[in-house]
């Protein structure tokens, strides 16, 4: 688990830069279409606000996949390690934990409810009694639905035609990419959360201790 969210907080980060990056991107193609209405644009601009919006488009979906894959691995290992420690029987299957993250409908409701049973297993809570998620777990919860509908929404607007429909589908973009680079960055939080909920001893941060001589062994 810890070795997993090792690697999950940096590609989430990564990600979250991508997706910010990739929203200024579109900001700028949004200037360049309001200032057509009006004038010419030169060929250079809107051919690098081109560039700039695909390729930051397909690196950051390749990046947010990845740690998605990563994290939805650690969220597993997670769960696992909080019922044992709690010594109950995981509430969830592996196989309905990635349903309930990947299956369109399913995934605005399962991951936050599975994050609110592992914060309160992991905080020994009375496994009888409702989990009461904290703040950050519920502030998580409200973004990524709004990032999950945001994402859908978008994607459904690119099916139209017509100047003003692609202008705003533009501005759709732009608030889809802002509200991904939150989701990644508010993701970290809860990741270092419940990492450290369920192992406080950082593994770098420990001592080995060596046996350098025993003293009066037997022989």
């Amino acid at each position: 688990m810890r070795a997993l969210a090792a690697v999950a907080v940096p590609l989430l980060g990564l990600t979250a830069g991508l997706v910010l990056v990739t929203g200024g991107a579109e900001a700028w193609r949004y200037a360049l279409l309001l200032s057509s209405r009006t004038d010419a644009v030169p060929a250079t601009p809107l051919h690098a606000s081109d560039v700039m919006v695909v390729t930051g488009g397909v690196v950051s979906l390749l990046s947010a996949a990845l740690a998605g894959l990563v994290t939805l691995g650690w969220l597993i290992h997670a769960v696992t390690a909080a019922s044992q420690a709690a010594a109950i029987a995981p509430i969830r299957s592996r196989w309905q934990l990635v349903a309930g993250v990947l299956l369109p409908g399913m995934n605005l409701v399962a991951p936050g409810a599975v994050l609110a049973e592992l914060e309160h297993a992991a905080l020994r809570q009375d496994p009888e009694r409702r989990p009461r998620p904290s703040p950050l777990v519920i502030g998580w919860w409200v973004i990524w639905v709004v990032g999950v509908l945001l994402a859908a929404i978008a994607l459904l607007w690119d099916l139209r035609d017509g100047v003003q429909a692609r202008a705003d589908g533009v501005l759709l973009h732009i608030a889809t990419d802002l509200v991904a680079g939150a989701v990644a960055i508010t993701t970290i939080l809860v990741v270092k959360r419940m990492t450290w909920l369920l192992s406080p001893v950082a593994l770098a941060g420990s001592r080995r201790m060596v046996v350098m001589k025993v003293s009066g062994g037997i022989r």
